[in-house]
């Protein structure tokens, strides 16, 4: 039953070593840190979200934009109106 016992602690001290739990401890305690990694993560996210944007908003553009050209029938027509309109407000 001891070496049993024995065992199962040297599983469970390795399993929360190879966790890093001391570290995850230390970086929660640490309010500074958790409040400018939490900052730093919000900035970048945002940048990417709104540079994603803006690369699908440009790509929606440009094949609007050759569909116009191609001059599609029932589709051109709608999409040139809104193309003008948006040039329009610009």
């Amino acid at each position: 039953m001891n070496d049993e016992l024995e065992r199962r602690l040297e599983k469970l001290a390795g399993t929360l070593e190879r966790m890093q739990l001391d570290e995850y401890v230390e970086h929660i305690s640490n309010r500074r840190r958790l409040i400018f990694d939490n900052l730093l993560y919000g900035m970048l996210r945002g940048f990417g979200f709104t540079l994603g944007f803006a690369v699908l908003a440009a790509l929606c553009a440009v094949i609007l934009k050759n569909i116009v050209v191609e001059n599609i029938p029932v589709i051109g027509g709608f999409l040139a109106e809104v193309i003008n309109a948006i040039q329009a407000r610009m």
